[in-house]
C-alpha cells in the first residue's frame, strides 16, 4: 500500500526548472540577436535539456514578456532599462 502511494505521488511529480537552466537559455536567446528554432536552441546549449523542462522554460520567458515565440522561432524581445535610457537620452523630443 505505501510503495503504490509512493509510486503514485512519484508520477504526479512534475520536474521543475533549475534556476541556472533558466538562466542559461536567457543568455543563448540574448546572444541570438535573430530568430532561433529550438533545434538550433538545443544545439547552442553547453548542457543538454530535457525537451519538457525547455517546454517550460520558454512558456515562462514568454509569460514574462521576454521572448516571442512565432512559426519560424523564438525571438529575444526584452530590452534592459539602461539601454532604454539609453536610447531615450539619444532620441528627439517632439
Amino acid at each position: 500500500m505505501v510503495k503504490q502511494m509512493f509510486k503514485m505521488k512519484k508520477e504526479n511529480m512534475v520536474h521543475s526548472p533549475t534556476l541556472n537552466t533558466v538562466m542559461m537559455v536567457e543568455s543563448i536567446l540574448k546572444d541570438a540577436q535573430e530568430v532561433i528554432t529550438l533545434a538550433e536552441l538545443k544545439r547552442r546549449l553547453p548542457k543538454k535539456v530535457m525537451h519538457q523542462t525547455l517546454l517550460q522554460i520558454l512558456d515562462y520567458l514568454q509569460l514574462s514578456g521576454k521572448i516571442i515565440i512565432g512559426t519560424k522561432g523564438i525571438l529575444w524581445i526584452f530590452t534592459d532599462r539602461k539601454e532604454l535610457d539609453r536610447l531615450i537620452n539619444k532620441g528627439i523630443e517632439v
